[in-house]
C-alpha cells in the first residue's frame, strides 16, 4: 500500500524515546523528514546518533511542551531547518501514580498541564503553519485511562479525557482547511515506562488482553503512521485503540476461553 509520506515532514513531541521512538523510525522508513522534542537532551543526542547510525538525519530540539513560547518558537524553527509541517504527533506525556487524595495541587496541575495543555498548545500551532497549505494532519495521544477509570491516576485519566474531546472539537473546526485531526488509544505497550507494572502486575494484566501479549511500540506505531497517511485521507474525528482487544473484556461477567 502507497501510504505518501516520502517527503512530508513530521514533528513527533516526546519523540526520543519508547512509542515516540519507534513512531519515528516507522516515518523515516517511508522517507518522511522528520523534527521531536524532548525536554531531555540527553536522550535526543542518543535518539539522534542511533537515527545517523542507520542512514537518517532529524532535526531535533529540546522543549518544554507546557510551555507556550517555546513550544511555538521549536515550530518555527522546524519550518526554517525542512520548510513545512505536514504531520504533528503530540505524543509527549507523564504520569505519576498516587491515591486520588494524596495528590498535592501542584502534581495535579503538572501532569494536566504535560498530558493535557501540551495538546491544545500542539494543536494550535501545528494548525497555524497548516491552514495556509489546505492540508495537514494532528494525531494525539491518548490513553486507555481515557476509555476506563483508572486508579490512582486520576489526573492522567482526567487529561487523557480531556485529549480525546480536543481531538473531535479541533477536528471539526480544522476540517474546512483540509487538516484532520485523530487521537490513539495504546493499551499495555511495554516501554520504559510501563516495565516496572508488567513486571510487578504481568500475569494479572495479560488476562485482560485477549491476545494475550503485551503491545510492542512498533504495534502502535504503524497504526499511528497510517493515521498520518494518505490511506486515511477519509478518517477524521475519532480513536484508534491499539490495546489487542482490551476493552472487549471490560465487563466482570464476560468469559473466553485461554
Amino acid at each position: 500500500m502507497e501510504l505518501g509520506l516520502k517527503d512530508r515532514v513530521v514533528v513527533i513531541t516526546g519523540g526520543a524515546t519508547g512509542i515516540g521512538k519507534a513512531t519515528a523510525l516507522e516515518f523515516l522508513r517511508e522517507g518522511a523528514k522528520l523534527a521531536i522534542c524532548s525536554r531531555r537532551q540527553s536522550v535526543l543526542d542518543d535518539a539522534k546518533a542511533e537515527f545517523n547510525e542507520l542512514g537518517f538525519d532529524i532535526f531535533c530540539k529540546s522543549v518544554d511542551v507546557t510551555d507556550y513560547k517555546a513550544f511555538e518558537t521549536f515550530a518555527e524553527e522546524v519550518k526554517q531547518h525542512l520548510g513545512r509541517i505536514d504531520i504533528w504527533v503530540n505524543n509527549a506525556g507523564s504520569n505519576k501514580i498516587k491515591s486520588m487524595m494524596e495528590y498535592a495541587p501542584d502534581e495535579f496541575d503538572s501532569i494536566i498541564k504535560t498530558n493535557l495543555y501540551s495538546v491544545f498548545y500542539g494543536c494550535q500551532i501545528a494548525a497555524r503553519h497548516m491552514m495556509p497549505q489546505s492540508k495537514g494532519v494532528i494525531l494525539n495521544a491518548a490513553s486507555f485511562a481515557a476509555l476506563a477509570p483508572n486508579a490512582g491516576r486520576a489526573p492522567y485519566s482526567a487529561a487523557k479525557s480531556g485529549v480525546l474531546s480536543l481531538t473531535r472539537t479541533f477536528a471539526a473546526e480544522l476540517a474546512p482547511y483540509g487538516i484532520r485531526v485523530l487521537s490513539y488509544v495504546p493499551g499495555m505497550i511495554r516501554t520504559d515506562i510501563s516495565v516496572n507494572s508488567i513486571s510487578k502486575y504481568g500475569d494479572k494484566l495479560l488476562r485482560d488482553i485477549p491476545v494475550r501479549r503485551f503491545g510492542k511500540p512498533e504495534d502502535l506505531a504503524k497504526v499511528i503512521v497510517f493515521m498520518a497517511s494518505d490511506a486515511a485521507d477519509y478518517v477524521n474525528g475519532t480513536h484508534f485503540e491499539v490495546s489487542g482487544g482490551k476493552r472487549c473484556v471490560q465487563n466482570p461477567w464476560y468469559g473466553y476461553d485461554g
